[in-house]
């Protein structure tokens, strides 16, 4: 029997699903990747100039506070545009249920009918819901607006700046605890390595294969990072 307790509508206690996490898990898994490639490839591509191991470090702190309030802020603005739509769609909808409410009703006895419903049952539904909420009815079915889907800016803005900034931490410790004239390679490599860690985590948290979540960051971080130590190598020669 499906339980509407403090566990949430339509969820057995103790039962999770995926779905519920995509509001930080997007946030959080964009932040940490863009954390890391960020701060590693400017590092690399500033280690492939031959910078001073001082200058990295100062490259990699600027980097990432610089990277971790863009990512806040573009977050934050682009989610708020989302829950704008949202809350005008549900101002809207309120405003029908009061002028026209029996339009409303066969509106939503419309759409559970095309799910398969009968019509007799479908408009028992839509009687039953909205009696109990009309307007979370509408929302649900109608606009696609759930409590687990809805827009929540700060959440997203938060989570995009404290993961962009764990992203951005493994290269730079790397040079901090272990300065050298290697420190290109040694960033990539732990760049890489921490990919694979995020590819992984990601996709376990989301429920979805591993493999492919793993080899797409990986790929594409090294592509970032080479293209990075190519412009810094052409910068070091063209100005030395």
């Amino acid at each position: 029997m499906v339980t509407s307790d403090a566990h949430g509508p339509g969820k057995h206690p103790g039962e999770t699903h995926y779905v519920t996490r995509i509001g930080w898990l997007r946030a959080a898994v964009l932040g940490a990747n863009d954390g890391l490639l960020s701060t590693s490839s400017l590092m690399v591509g500033v280690a492939a100039a031959a910078t001073a191991p001082s200058q990295l470090l100062l490259t990699g702190v600027a980097g990432i506070a610089a990277g971790a309030m863009s990512m806040a802020a573009g977050e934050y603005v682009s989610v708020s545009s989302q829950s704008d739509a949202e809350n005008a769609d549900l101002k809207r909808e309120k405003r029908e249920l009061r002028s026209d409410p029996e339009h409303e009703k066969r509106e939503l006895t419309a759409i559970y009918m095309d799910r398969g419903l009968p019509k007799p049952l479908a408009s028992d539904v839509v009687e039953v819901l909205t009696a109990h909420d009309a307007l979370a009815a509408h929302a649900r079915d109608e606009l696609g607006i759930t409590e687990t889907s809805k827009a929540k800016p700060v959440q997203a803005a938060l989570a995009s700046a404290a993961s962009f900034t764990i992203g951005g931490l493994p290269p730079l410790m790397t040079v901090l605890l272990a300065p050298s004239a290697l420190a290109l390679w040694e960033i990539a490599v732990v760049a890489i390595v921490t990919l694979v860690a995020l590819g992984t985590a990601g996709a376990r948290a989301g429920g979805a294969p591993v493999m492919p979540a793993v080899v797409r960051v990986v790929i594409w971080g090294s592509i970032a990072m080479a293209v990075s130590a190519g412009v810094g190598r052409l910068f070091h020669a063209a100005v030395s």
